[in-house]
């Protein structure tokens, strides 16, 4: 278990991730592996100290187990950084719950001490088949993380310069 939250810590997840490969391999059914990355979690612990960033950590934590099934795995790989293996989820299948679950923790602050505190998430899927290596499958699913997240900020960026083309 994480020594801060109730969840997997990393070891224990790449062992349950070895074990859903093996299951994928014996079985024949794919299944996603999302890791998930908390964007500007340095702000919220320089702003609201790192009491608050434990609160944050915890929030996402639970919003996580609240919305996955209970055959899947959630486990903290370090840092403000999680995993979530998906089990007997394709491609397209991984990609729609990791939407839908960066817009649900989108739509829900932490609330603490009376301020709403919104916190987004960038993320990356990779759908891992019979014959992959556990580090092999985190490491597809944090680059496709890292693609993700700079493809929003381009997103991001472009929206910004087109608000602010009429402003004097």
């Amino acid at each position: 278990t994480d020594p801060l939250l109730p969840i997997p810590n990393r070891r224990a997840f790449v062992r349950e991730l070895n074990r859903m490969i093996s299951f994928a391999e014996r079985y024949g059914t794919p299944s996603t592996l999302m890791f998930i990355d908390l964007n500007d979690m340095k702000k919220i612990n320089d702003t609201y100290g790192h009491e608050a960033g434990d609160k944050a950590l915890h929030h996402i934590a639970q919003m996580l187990q609240q919305h996955v099934r209970g055959t899947d795995v959630i486990g903290r790989l370090g840092g403000d950084e999680f995993g979530v293996i998906l089990a007997q989820a394709d491609e397209a299948t991984g990609a729609q719950k990791a939407q839908e679950l960066a817009t649900m923790i989108a739509k829900h602050p932490l609330e603490l001490e009376g301020e709403s505190i919104r916190m987004s998430l960038a993320f990356g899927t990779y759908t891992f088949r019979s014959g992959d290596e556990p580090q092999d499958a985190l490491h597809k699913a944090d680059q496709a993380m890292y693609e993700n997240k700079k493809a929003v900020k381009a997103e991001n960026d472009e929206k910004a310069a087109r608000d602010n083309k009429g402003t004097p």
